[in-house]
């Protein structure tokens, strides 16, 4: 029985996971010692698909040093009553409720959940701040800031469940009345996008100087429906994009959800999942373009799981990021693996 509140449709950007499938390639960990925080995932038990904290566990378990993550919004465990707006409380509450049982050290020693970013709905404009205060009240000091996803395409084929949300969201007055809601509690914006609408979001972040801000999934390069087989051409307008905004102080990126369908890769088709290697001759210039463009003490590697364990398992995507951090120094591998994610998210960590 799903114990969400969310629908139980598909995305269409991502793959659903297969353990059986995965658990045909299996790694040794490059640099197992390494400290990870874990600036991206979700929980969810909906339309049959469950990725609770024993899941999460049992992939961090799975070799590398993961010491904490981040959870990020994905409408689980929404409130089924009261008033609309303060309905995503209820996702707070459940993470907080999951950040305590990692605590009591039973599942293993990554303080999961030990940030929260949950949903409020900005187009409340200032009636956003109540919203934002009661996921403050809920959270036991972990909640963090929020992702309102502005993710939009013309094309149904890129947009997939996104296809009826607005087009311009972040350019929106309203929005833009609840966005400003965000800086005076301290609150970041996670932002998640296609990559046609990074400019959108350059116009915000400039707008909103104080606010702190995270390009999601590398800007959610796009490489299906009217992108499909026109990669040579889309990376430069992506690239220029990101070099772009990459000029706003108050963003920083996170690197990953290149695992999705989205990026155009078919690496969840094939007969057996890709290595770490493979994965990483693909994602390279991805990865490499935004910590040119941003530096590694404004990026983070994330795992977005569950939605990249449809093509790689968490073994192989953090080899996959260690191989691509090989060339920075010391300092900068620090950076990118768990001090950028600490600082942005403000983890507490002992």
């Amino acid at each position: 029985m799903a114990t969400s509140t969310a629908p139980a449709s598909r995305s269409g950007l991502f793959a659903d996971p297969r353990e059986d499938w995965l658990a045909q390639h299996t790694e040794d960990i490059i640099d197992p010692a390494r400290p990870i925080v874990d600036p991206h995932h979700h929980l969810w038990d909906r339309g049959g698909l469950r990725y609770m904290i024993e899941e999460m566990a049992a992939d961090i378990a799975s070799g590398h040093n993961v010491i904490a993550t981040v959870y990020v919004d994905c409408r689980s465990m929404y409130r089924a009553h009261g008033p609309e707006a303060f309905r995503p409380v209820g996702e707070v509450e459940f993470a907080n409720g999951v950040a305590a049982m990692a605590a009591s050290g039973g599942y293993g020693k990554a303080a999961i959940c030990a940030g929260i970013v949950s949903h409020v709905n900005l187009t409340l404009g200032d009636g956003a701040k109540a919203v934002l205060e009661a996921e403050i009240a809920a959270s036991n000091g972990r909640f963090r800031g929020i992702r309102h996803s502005s993710a939009w395409d013309a094309d149904p084929n890129v947009a997939g469940m996104y296809a009826n949300r607005p087009k311009g969201l972040l350019l929106d007055s309203t929005f833009r009345k609840g966005f400003a809601c965000l800086a005076p509690l301290g609150l970041s914006f996670d932002a998640w996008l296609f990559h046609p609408q990074i400019g959108e979001l350059t116009d915000l972040a400039r707008a909103f100087p104080d606010t702190k801000i995270v390009l999601d999934h590398c800007g959610g390069p796009a490489g299906i429906g009217r992108f499909a087989g026109r990669r040579e051409e889309v990376f430069p307008e992506w690239k220029a994009s990101i070099q772009e905004i990459a000029r706003c102080p108050n963003v920083v990126v996170k690197l990953g959800g290149l695992a999705m369908c989205l990026l155009g890769y078919d690496f969840h088709l094939r007969p057996k999942p890709p290595s770490s290697e493979e994965a990483a001759a693909a994602w390279r210039p991805y990865v490499e373009t935004c910590i040119e463009a941003f530096g590694p003490d404004r990026c983070m590697f994330e795992s977005n799981f569950p939605p990249d364990k449809g093509q790689c398992s968490y073994q192989v995507i953090f080899n996959v990021f260690k191989r691509l951090a090989a060339q920075y120094s010391e300092a900068e591998k620090t950076a990118l693996f768990s001090k950028t994610a600490t600082d942005f998210y403000k983890l507490k960590l002992d």
